[in-house]
């Protein structure tokens, strides 16, 4: 146990620090889980820009590595990529 005064509010700005990283941590890992399971393009289009910006704040912040950042954003953008490729594909067939 802290002894000093500047020890114990230390141990205090900690515990909210790691709570409030959590949180945001969290929040963000819980809407990339739902945005996984959208299956409207439009809908994931719209949440996406958010989500993006979610993950750079937390590399901001040093929650997440910048590295980490930039592989889930490119998994992100190449989900996009492929939910729009099965669109294309039957729009293609509709005008056949």
């Amino acid at each position: 146990m802290a002894n000093h005064s500047a020890t114990k509010k230390d141990i205090r700005q900690a515990t909210k620090r790691r709570d409030r990283n959590r949180y945001y941590g969290k929040t963000t890992r819980n809407a990339i889980r739902e945005l996984k399971i959208v299956d409207d393009q439009k809908v994931y289009d719209e949440k996406l820009p958010n989500i993006m910006s979610q993950i750079d704040k937390l590399a901001k912040r040093g929650i997440i590595h910048k590295n980490k950042a930039a592989n889930l954003k490119s998994k992100l953008a190449k989900h996009t990529a492929v939910k729009a490729a099965p669109a294309k594909a039957t729009a293609t067939k509709a005008k056949a």
